[in-house]
């Protein structure tokens, strides 16, 4: 029979299939399956509308048959079957979809509604089989026909269709596996384990069984004349196996799922090997319709904090693998999450690896994003112990995302804060630290330091404490960035201790203050001039109680930013405008008052910088030149 060429400048159009248009060559039988499933349900939903048709749903399967000998590999479905014509229209004309046309004429059909799911769209699956294949040949039957095709081809140069047998309807799709190449093992597409791990990768979730018969051992029954000393014999059996699920997790009741099958789930899919805090079970009707399934691990993976580490969720379009981690479902804020996104609605490109756009992720992952914020609310609020280990796995990124996009996060991930309170000794909330503010607080107060210890032993957290005020003791070196980022809460302003004015003076306070510093002046210039550019002003301190002195900074860059900043390899340094604070009342300003009285210019410049590097270390800031620091105490010794 004369060979027919393909239509739509079939050269050019196959070769860009073949070498263009699927990222990865293993997508071929991902779309040939999907193909034989979209051939099972046309002839469900001929078994609805057509009282002859008495195919019975579970009998409808599609089988995998690798033959290494040959070089084959089958792919058969027992489902609709093509006639000539369709085998013409469908496959000698590419990029015309049989099973788009039929979805379109579901649209109307409420008796195909929730039952038929057809997944083809564009026509081009097919031509997939020719990225692995130098030779495919499609054996069809049409159900109600006693006739079968044969289409043959070898690629872009044509086909040819001729008369053959078949016994049953369905259609079967043969593929010559290619030899291999440089860089190709095409061998791997006739290894059973192979094709096993692809089913379950892309096509776990197809509705019908996928069948293959494989190779399994399994122990020999044990002789009836065996003594004792008998050792168990293995024999090596084929046997037909199942390899898909078929139903999805996803897709069942929460009702109907118990937690041991989502913690498997979790496991098995994710790589974990601990159960997930927590499962947000959900799906959504309307503009876009979806089921979802999100975990929240219950540790950090090794890489979480590296650029290696990929965020996103599985990515399933009708049950069918699209993505393995769609980063656009997820914020930043929350990569930790781990899940899958199921919807028909998406709009995916030719190759189903992508989406064409993303109007349907937008709505899908703000949707999801709620969804998230919920649960965590939900864990905080019924399962502190839960939630305390949660936050200290990811507590972290959810600072970085309050910061990130210049604060615009901060809104939806405020509530979900925790920070150490010095009144409670644990962990705490915003809100509930703002519920506990007396009336006469006027800000919400933060200290920053190494640790707990250290913070609660810094001079300026006196006077605060001292009022009754409480503070949130902060020990991330993001947590300076987060408090600038928040600005306020509740209508209260978030302040540092270390902030100039951080407690309001009384109108007799600040008369007292003015009197001090008039009287100190001369000290404080003192001070200024021994120090030089070391620091940008002396002042009185307004803060401090029994310290001696402390160190604040001038302008939008904090002193904790400052600290921030020397840990990054290869940061450019940003440096905090320094201001020596120093206490009026404490017995170092009257020795350094008496010094610079008596002109000793030498003592004044001691002083001063012993003081100023007092300073640095209650700040955890490093010393210049620690050699000079301790050969200055031993001077003063002698």
């Amino acid at each position: 029979m004369a060979k027919k060429q393909f239509k739509a400048e079939s050269k050019r159009l196959l070769d860009l299939m073949v070498n263009s248009i699927y990222t990865h060559k293993e997508i071929f039988l991902r779309e040939l399956i999907s193909n034989a499933s979209d051939a099972e349900d046309k002839l469900a939903y001929k078994s609805l509308t057509d009282d002859s048709v008495t195919v019975k749903r579970k009998d409808l399967k599609i089988t995998i048959v690798p033959d290494k000998e040959k070089q084959m590999l089958t792919v058969s479905d027992n489902g609709v079957g093509m006639s000539k014509e369709e085998l013409e229209s469908n496959l000698g004309t590419i990029a015309r979809s049989g099973s788009g046309q039929f979805k379109a004429g579901l649209a109307e059909d409420d008796k195909a509604a929730g039952k038929i799911d057809v997944i083809g769209q564009f026509g081009v699956g097919f031509y997939s089989a020719f990225m692995v294949a130098d030779h495919v040949t499609v054996i069809s039957r049409a159900w109600g026909s006693e006739e079968a095709w044969m289409w043959q081809s070898d690629g872009a140069d044509g086909y040819t269709v001729t008369a053959c047998e078949k016994e049953v309807p369905g259609t079967d799709v043969i593929m010559h596996i290619k030899d291999n190449a440089d860089e190709e093992n095409y061998d791997q597409y006739l290894d059973t384990y192979k094709l096993q791990e692809l089913i379950k990768k892309y096509s776990d979730y197809i509705r019908y069984p996928i069948v293959m018969e494989v190779e399994d051992y399994r122990q020999k029954e044990k002789p009836e004349d065996a003594g004792e000393d008998y050792k168990p014999e293995w024999e090596t059996v084929k046997e037909w196996k199942t390899l898909n699920s078929m139903v999805p997790l996803w897709q069942r009741p929460k009702s109907k799922v118990k937690p041991e099958e989502y913690n498997a789930f979790y496991k098995e899919k994710f790589g974990d090997w601990q159960d997930p805090l927590a499962v947000v079970h959900t799906s959504a009707e309307g503009a876009v319709t979806y089921k979802a399934m999100l975990y929240i691990p219950s540790q950090t993976p090794y890489d979480f904090y590296t650029r290696e580490y990929q965020k996103g969720l599985q990515l399933y379009s009708s049950g069918v693998l699209i993505m393995d981690k769609c980063a656009d479902l997820l914020p930043d804020h929350f990569r930790f999450v781990k899940g899958v996104v199921d919807s028909a609605d998406f709009s995916l490109n030719i190759s189903r690896e992508v989406l064409q756009h993303t109007r349907q992720l937008k709505v899908i992952a703000s949707a999801l994003e709620k969804k998230i914020k919920s649960e965590l609310l939900k864990m905080q609020k019924e399962d502190r112990e839960k939630y305390e280990a949660f936050w200290t796995a990811f507590g972290t990124q959810l600072k970085y995302g309050v910061v990130a996009d210049y604060g615009q996060h901060k809104d939806i991930l405020q509530d979900l804060l925790l920070f150490w309170s010095s009144k409670e000794g644990k962990n705490t909330t915003l809100a509930a630290y703002k519920d506990r503010m007396p009336e006469d607080q006027p800000f919400c107060y933060y200290a920053c330091g190494e640790s707990v210890e250290k913070i609660a032993r810094l001079p300026q957290v006196e006077r605060i404490l001292d009022k009754g005020y409480e503070i949130l003791y902060c020990t991330e070196d993001v947590d300076d960035f987060v408090m600038k980022g928040l600005r306020e809460f509740g209508g209260k302003e978030i302040k540092s201790v270390t902030e100039e004015g951080a407690l309001p003076q009384t109108e007799e306070e600040k008369k007292a203050a003015e009197e001090k510093a008039e009287a100190g002046k001369s000290v404080l210039e003192a001070v200024k001039e021994a120090l030089a550019d070391q620091v940008k002003e002396v002042r009185v301190s307004s803060i401090l109680k029994s310290g001696a002195c402390c160190l604040s900074a001038d302008g939008p860059v904090s002193i904790e930013m400052e600290k921030y900043m020397r840990k990054l390899e290869g940061s450019q340094q940003m440096k905090a405008e320094r201001v020596l604070e120093l206490n009026p009342d404490s017995a170092p300003f009257a020795a350094l008052k008496k010094a610079v009285d008596a002109g000793d210019k030498e003592t004044v410049g001691k002083y001063s910088k012993l003081l100023y590097a007092q300073a640095l270390l209650l700040a955890d800031l490093p010393l210049e030149n620690p050699a000079e620091y301790t050969e200055l105490v031993c001077s003063l010794m002698i």
